[in-house]
């Protein structure tokens, strides 16, 4: 990769590592104290708190996944797939820049070979 390509990856991950953070520095939001009334309302109130916590579970990993691609843009080896040492194709990458495997690595990654 050029180091204008390296810059855009570091300034789109970094601008990643912003959103994911401020999701994830928002309390979660608690459920009221329930009162006999309405099963469906009190059944909202759990769903969307069981929805919260999916979607803060989510940004987590994301956090995760951004903070390893920034540690291997430090490293140097940002854009090498982390299985077969190959280059991850620039396409991929302006897509996913998080992203530590070739395209082929991660579908056996996925499949669990």
């Amino acid at each position: 990769m050029s180091p204008d390509q390296l810059a855009a990856a570091r300034a789109t991950l970094e601008a990643a590592r912003r959103r994911l953070t401020d999701d994830l520095s928002e309390p979660p939001e608690t459920p009221s104290q329930m009162t006999y009334g309405s099963q469906a309302a009190a059944a909202s109130e759990v769903f969307a708190q069981q929805r919260d916590l999916a979607l803060r579970d989510k940004s987590g990993k994301g956090l995760e996944l951004v903070d390893a691609a920034l540690a291997r843009l430090d490293r140097g080896t940002f854009g090498t797939c982390l299985r077969c040492g190959r280059a991850i194709p620039d396409e991929r990458l302006e897509v996913l820049p998080w992203a530590a495997f070739c395209v082929r690595c991660q579908q056996l990654e996925k499949d669990g070979r």
